[in-house]
């Protein structure tokens, strides 16, 4: 998947501040595992780099962080209620029926949306990945998506994706987001997020995101 960061405009600074406070406590859990040593990968990757160590608890740490704000963690496929704000902007209805479908929050579905591509229907990584939830080929294929440049596939195939990963790891939203990103192998070798600053801060960044959108920020807006 793609890991571009999008720029968040001086009128978001809330949500800036919130993905800071989160970058933050990242960092004070890497400080308090002695020898880890945090490696990023290249977008869409499953392969895994190699440290000294794995912090036993950082997906824990991480997740008691962000549970407060991550409310999408107590979502399940099979009873999705539309508890947060709903979506807005060019793709709302899309977003709020695939979230629906799949058992993702609306909001979280926004917040990874804007994350990997900014909302931008025609982005496409070095890498390969497409559209706006940045599906790689092989993904976007099992995901049933002949078209990611499509939005309407592409949303659908991200959903799909994303609430996939979700049910894989148990409904752990962080674990799914930082699959998302590095890939499930990656998370089930090292059980939880791995030390990974890339993954790390895209975990962080789409809950922060999450957060504003949650909160009533339009779609787009923060691009």
């Amino acid at each position: 998947m793609s890991t571009q960061a999008i720029g968040v405009p001086a009128g978001e600074q809330a949500i800036e501040q919130r993905v800071a406070q989160l970058q933050a406590m990242i960092e004070r859990t890497r400080t308090l595992a002695a020898g880890t040593v945090p490696t990023s990968i290249a977008s869409g990757s499953t392969s895994t780099s190699t440290s000294t160590s794995q912090p036993a608890n950082f997906a824990s740490a991480l997740q008691a962080a962000s549970s407060a704000d991550a409310t999408s963690a107590n979502y399940s496929t099979a009873a999705y209620q539309p508890t947060s704000a709903p979506a807005s902007g060019e793709y709302a209805a899309l977003i709020e029926q695939a979230a629906q479908r799949n058992g993702v929050e609306p909001a979280l579905l926004q917040g990874l949306i804007q994350q990997e591509s900014g909302f931008d229907p025609n982005a496409q990584s070095s890498a390969g990945a497409a559209g706006l939830t940045q599906l790689m080929p092989g993904t976007a294929s099992s995901m049933g998506v002949a078209n990611p440049l499509d939005p309407a596939e592409s949303i659908e195939g991200g959903a799909r994706y994303l609430g996939q990963l979700r049910r894989q790891f148990g409904g752990n939203t962080t674990d799914a987001l930082a699959a998302y990103n590095a890939g499930p192998g990656a998370v089930q070798q090292y059980g939880g997020v791995p030390p990974y600053a890339e993954t790390e801060s895209y975990v962080s960044k789409v809950l922060g995101y999450a957060e504003g959108f949650r909160s009533g920020a339009p779609a787009g807006a923060m691009t």
